[in-house]
């Protein structure tokens, strides 16, 4: 059923077929399957905006931005990512990873997650892990919780002190799949903290600080980074109940995060 899931999901987020969308809507999606960043650039921390500053490349989405309250698989997205000189970048990365060596598009739609616990030992992942660790910025996410009566109340979970945070991820560049060279990303999940597995038991593994430097010098050991995939620290994360307008990922609007009783 997660398969079903994805390529619903992906061909709903591209438009190319509408009939997905009933199920993609009422099949629990895989965690982190949607997520938000509607915190503009100018608002991203100390962290970020000497990043934006110094990087020429970013001026042009800058200049373009817009809120995102939906955020769905094999949608473009911002990550930092880091260049062959060492130089911190923001760019654009379709969400879903896919293989150097893959020749479709459609593989990315099942690995739009990485589990910590394996990252390192599977076969897709293990040369990114070493060689290509980025972070996917974001200022919340969203998880479904079941309800007694079976049926899902929609939650979206944000930092408590609000701001932009870094989700551990992936990328990789592919020129099999496509005419012209894609790079795609992946958001790696760990345990859920305790206060947060009520609602799911998985989260994205979440840098800041150091660790998110850590995570992203290029001479740090995968062993290392590795034991940055842990769960958040208990009440560094806030839950507020959405209505299911969040459950279509064509819905764009602030309305996807206006609290329900």
């Amino acid at each position: 059923m997660v398969d079903d899931v994805d390529h619903a999901l992906a061909s709903v987020a591209t438009g190319k077929n509408s009939s997905a969308l009933a199920l993609a809507s009422k099949t629990r999606i895989i965690m982190c399957g949607r997520y938000t960043l509607k915190t503009p650039p100018d608002q991203w921390g100390q962290l970020l905006l000497p990043i934006l500053e110094s990087d020429a490349d970013s001026q042009a989405w800058r200049e373009n931005w817009q809120p995102r309250y939906n955020i769905a698989p094999t949608q473009n997205v911002l990550a930092l990512w880091v260049d062959e000189h060492g130089h911190w970048k923001v760019g654009d990365f379709r969400w879903g990873f896919i293989p150097s060596w893959a020749k479709e598009l459609s593989i990315g739609n099942r690995m739009i997650n990485a589990r910590a616990e394996t990252v390192d030992e599977k076969r897709s992942f293990a040369s990114a892990f070493k060689k290509r660790r980025c972070l996917v910025l974001a200022d919340g996410y969203y998880e479904w919780q079941k309800r007694v009566d079976g049926t899902k109340q929609a939650c979206w979970i944000t930092p408590t002190d609000g701001g932009v945070v870094g989700f551990a991820g992936l990328w990789e560049s592919n020129s099999r799949a496509t005419d012209h060279r894609l790079n795609s990303c992946t958001i790696i999940t760990t345990s859920a903290s305790p206060d947060l597995e009520a609602i799911h038991d998985r989260m994205p593994a979440v840098l800041q600080g150091g660790a998110a430097e850590q995570w992203m010098h290029p001479e740090c050991e995968p062993q290392s980074a590795k034991s940055l995939l842990v769960p958040a620290e208990v009440n560094s994360f806030q839950v507020t109940r959405v209505s299911n307008y969040v459950n279509n990922p064509r819905h764009q609007s602030s309305e996807c995060i206006q609290p329900v009783e």
